[in-house]
C-alpha cells in the first residue's frame, strides 16, 4: 500500500527570549531560525530584555514576520524583567519558551515556573576566563538553567566545558550545532567588483577573517601572521568586522611597514555570502570559540579554512576542509597561509569538502528540523501547568 500523506506539522508557538537584539552572533542566528523555522510548524516570536536599538536585528525579525517585542528594560539586571516577561507571556501565549544567553536564562527561568510553560535554553558562549564577579553571574546562570526542560550546548566543546564546571546543572544538556542558510550564488562580475572595492589587486589570493573585534579573536597574530610573510606572497588579509579594537587594530596596521594591499579593513558588514563568494579562503585565529558562525558561513560558500584549534572549531572544519594551527602562534599561522596560497588545487578540494559538510550537519533545514524535534520531545513530557493559565 502507498504511504499515507502526513501533512504538514502541527504549528507550535515558540517565544524566544534574549538579553538583546544587537548586532551579535546569537541574535544572527534569530534571524536564521526566522528563515526556515515556519517550514517545520514552528510560529517565532522574540522578545527582548533591553531596548530595541535602531541598528540591530528587530527590523530583520519583522521583515520575515516574526513578532518583537522588548521589555524596555534599564539594565540586564533590572529587577521589573520577571513582571514584564510574565505580562508577555500571558498575551503571547506560547507552548514553549527558549532563551538565549545567562540574563534571559535567568528571567525565564522564574517566569516559567511560575506560569507553567516549558522552556530550554541556549548555551552559546564557553566562558571559561572571566573574574570573580563574571564567575557569580556565570553561576546564577547555571542555577536558572537547572529548572530548563533541556539545556542546548552549540558544541560538543561547550557541552564538554559546562559538564566539567557545572556537573549538577548538566543532566538534562544535549548537543545541538547551529545551522545557517544555504548561500546565494554571485556572479564572476559581481565577485570581481567586490574584490576589487576592498582594494585586492589582480593575482593576489583573498584571505578573510569575519570576526567581532574584541579581546581574544586572534586579530594581533594576524597582524603579526602578516609581517611573518615575504612581501612577494600574493596575499591580502581582509578583516571585516568592528568592535571596542577596531580602532587600536586600524592604528597598529598603519604603524607596520607592510606591502600594499596586505591588510584591508572592511568595517561592519552584512553581506557576508558577497564576502566569502570573493574570498579564496578564510581565517579565523580566534583563541576561544564555542561553535564560530563565521566558519559554518565559509564551509557553505565551499572556501578553504585556516582556524585555531580551540573550543568547537575542530567540530566545524573536521579533517579535510581546512587547516588547524595552534591559537596565539602567529609563525605556525603564517606557515599555513602561505600553504593555501601556494596550493589553489588544495583549495579547491577543501571547499568541495567543505560545501559537502555543510549539506550533512550545518545547513540552516538540517538544524531547525533536529530543533523542531527537541522541541517535541520536550513538549510530550509531563508538565505541570499553573492553574488558570490557558
Amino acid at each position: 500500500m502507498p504511504e499515507m500523506n502526513q501533512g504538514p506539522p502541527p504549528v507550535l508557538r515558540v517565544c524566544h527570549v534574549i538579553h538583546n537584539l544587537g548586532r551579535g552572533g546569537a541574535e544572527r542566528l534569530l534571524v536564521e531560525l526566522a528563515d526556515v523555522a515556519p517550514g517545520v510548524g514552528i510560529d517565532l516570536s522574540v522578545v527582548a530584555l533591553m531596548a530595541l536599538p535602531d541598528d540591530g536585528y528587530a527590523s530583520d525579525l519583522r521583515d520575515r514576520g516574526v513578532e518583537v517585542r522588548s521589555l524596555g528594560l534599564a539594565s540586564r539586571w533590572d529587577p521589573r524583567a520577571s513582571r514584564r516577561l510574565a505580562r508577555e507571556m500571558a498575551r503571547i501565549d506560547p507552548d514553549l519558551i527558549h532563551a538565549h544567553l545567562k540574563h534571559a536564562d535567568m528571567t525565564v527561568s522564574a517566569v516559567a515556573r511560575r506560569i507553567g510553560i516549558p522552556w530550554v535554553s541556549t548555551l552559546h558562549v564557553i566562558e571559561d576566563e572571566v573574574g570573580l564577579v563574571g564567575r557569580l553571574k556565570r553561576s546564577l546562570g547555571a542555577r536558572a538553567r537547572t529548572r530548563a526542560s533541556v539545556t542546548i550546548a552549540v558544541s560538543a566543546a561547550l557541552a564538554d566545558w559546562y559538564r566539567e564546571t557545572y556537573p549538577r546543572a548538566s543532566s538534562r544538556l544535549r548537543v545541538l550545532e547551529n545551522g545557517v542558510a544555504e548561500p546565494l550564488p554571485v556572479s564572476e562580475v559581481d565577485r570581481s567588483e567586490i574584490r576589487s572595492s576592498l582594494g585586492v589587486g589582480p593575482g593576489k589570493v583573498m584571505a578573510i577573517t569575519i570576526a567581532i573585534m574584541r579581546p581574544k579573536k586572534g586579530h594581533d597574530d594576524l597582524l603579526d601572521a602578516s609581517i611573518l610573510l615575504a612581501p612577494e606572497v600574493p596575499v591580502s588579509f581582509v578583516l571585516a568586522g568592528s568592535g571596542p579594537e577596531e580602532e587600536r587594530l586600524r592604528n597598529r596596521a598603519a604603524r607596520l611597514d607592510l606591502p600594499e594591499g596586505r591588510v584591508v579593513f572592511a568595517g561592519f558588514r552584512e553581506d557576508v555570502d558577497d564576502l566569502l563568494a570573493a574570498a579564496d579562503m578564510v581565517v579565523h585565529p580566534t583563541h576561544a570559540d564555542a561553535l564560530p558562525t563565521a566558519l559554518i558561513h565559509a564551509l557553505g560558500a565551499a572556501r578553504p579554512i585556516i582556524a585555531s584549534d580551540v573550543g568547537g572549531v575542530r567540530e566545524v572544519v573536521g579533517d579535510d576542509t581546512g587547516i588547524l594551527v595552534s591559537p596565539g602562534d602567529p609563525a605556525e599561522l603564517a606557515d599555513a597561509v602561505e600553504t593555501l596560497v601556494d596550493d589553489p588545487d588544495a583549495r579547491r578540494w577543501m571547499g568541495k569538502a567543505g560545501r559537502e559538510r555543510f549539506d550533512e550537519l550545518f545547513d540552516s533545514r538540517v538544524w531547525v528540523s533536529r530543533l523542531r524535534s527537541l522541541y517535541d520531545d520536550v513538549l510530550s513530557r509531563p508538565t505541570k501547568t499553573k492553574e488558570g493559565h490557558r
